[in-house]
């Protein structure tokens, strides 16, 4: 019995291992009873000891559940706010801003710790459904958008065939007018999907480009003056390099080597510029 009277304080106030501590203190008690009686004062005494120490474990135990009991109900009225929030969210439009919210309230749920099992497994349900349903939506609403997008980029890639068939530009005015026709159905079409975006605009901007050159070297081939400013730029290039030849000449003659230098980096310069002058004068008749 003494031995009994003495385990039993020890186990009233160990660590909370409520279950094990609960079935040793039946034991204890089921020993006790089973145990041959002492003599009758010191059996008292061991008793009380005994029955102070139950009486002081189950005081621990129910406290400790209610404390647990009301850490759990808060626990279920936050997730019921969390609930009520994520319902009211489940049905809106906004995608953006509404998908963080629903981020945010995730990050919250998982904070906020866990209710009883069967409150728990409602709430999660509720909260879930909510999830599911805006996420769905979303889910229905980015996939007709995207297979509109891919329609675009289909009549987009047809109109840019055709822009395609305009080069080499033979006939500049039709060219523009067709082209023009494009562009302006090119805008109707609207959005593309953005992997097929820059292999779009970079080949309209291609045919563009295209067809601008071919208008301006028009324009310059039915420019008297524009022809004639590019006549004497050549001739007067050409000139200028003569000279410039005769000073290099002269200049290896006498030996300076100073103006050799500076006669080779002239010509070397001038040289670049006619051959330049000389392309733009060739697209004249080109």
């Amino acid at each position: 019995m003494a031995r009994m009277a003495a385990a039993a304080p020890l186990l009233a106030a160990a660590p909370t291992h409520w279950k094990s501590s609960g079935e040793r203190m039946r034991e204890l008690l089921d020993e006790w009873k089973a145990a041959p009686h002492a003599e009758r004062a010191a059996e008292a005494v061991l008793w009380k000891r005994l029955s102070a120490a139950r009486n002081a474990f189950t005081k621990r135990r129910k406290a400790y559940f209610a404390t647990l009991e009301a850490e759990r109900e808060d626990v279920r009225a936050r997730k019921e706010n969390l609930c009520a929030e994520a319902e009211a969210l489940s049905s809106s439009t906004e995608w953006g801003p509404t998908t963080s919210a629903f981020r945010e309230l995730m990050r919250k749920w998982k904070g906020a710790g866990r209710a009883d099992r069967e409150a728990e497994a409602e709430l999660w349900k509720r909260f879930r459904a909510a999830q599911d349903k805006f996420f769905t939506a979303r889910a229905e609403v980015f996939s007709a958008k995207d297979a509109a997008l891919r329609e675009h980029a289909e009549a987009k890639q047809q109109l840019l065939d055709q822009a395609q068939g305009l080069l080499p530009v033979s006939d500049i005015r039709s060219a523009r007018s067709a082209l023009r026709g494009i562009q302006e159905r090119w805008e109707q079409v609207g959005a593309v999907p953005r992997d097929a975006r820059e292999h779009l605009e970079s080949g309209l901007r291609r045919v563009e480009e295209a067809v601008r050159k071919a208008e301006e070297a028009q324009w310059r081939r039915s420019n008297p003056e524009a022809l004639a400013r590019a006549e004497g730029t050549v001739a007067q290039l050409r000139a200028t390099i003569a000279q410039l030849e005769d000073q290099l000449a002269k200049a290896r003659e006498r030996d300076d080597a100073r103006a050799v230098i500076d006669a080779e980096e002239a010509l070397t310069a001038r040289r670049a510029w006619l051959e330049e002058a000389e392309h733009t004068l060739a697209e004249f008749s080109g």
